[in-house]
């Protein structure tokens, strides 16, 4: 399979802020809207490619929005969701809640 420079880009930047790079898949599409990229990523890494309010997805969207320009192609990524939908959350730690409520209890 031949890979295009955005193609490599986008594969070079996921596998760069996931902790399962192995599992990236990138596929690329051309059709009358322009160069689609389609991208696969472990289901716990989805968090890190979507980000806090999607920041993340925003500027790898535009991150290759700039490398189609350069490439005078029009360039969209879709981000596919695992199957089964949306992976759980993974429990957080409570550690922190309790220390600020030992902190408030204190100061009454």
């Amino acid at each position: 399979m031949e890979k295009f420079s955005d193609q490599e880009f986008l594969e070079f930047l996921v596998k760069s802020i996931v902790d399962h790079p192995e599992d990236v898949v990138v596929s690329r599409k051309i059709d009358e809207m322009g160069v689609l990229l389609s991208l696969k990523v472990n289901p716990r890494d989805m968090g890190q490619v979507i980000g806090r309010d999607g920041n993340t997805a925003k500027s790898i969207r535009s991150l290759l929005r700039i490398v189609g320009i350069k490439n005078n192609a029009r360039v969209n990524l879709k981000i596919e969701e695992p199957e089964g939908g949306r992976a759980p959350r993974e429990e957080r730690s409570s550690e922190p809640a309790a220390a600020s409520m030992d902190q408030s209890e204190t100061a009454f």
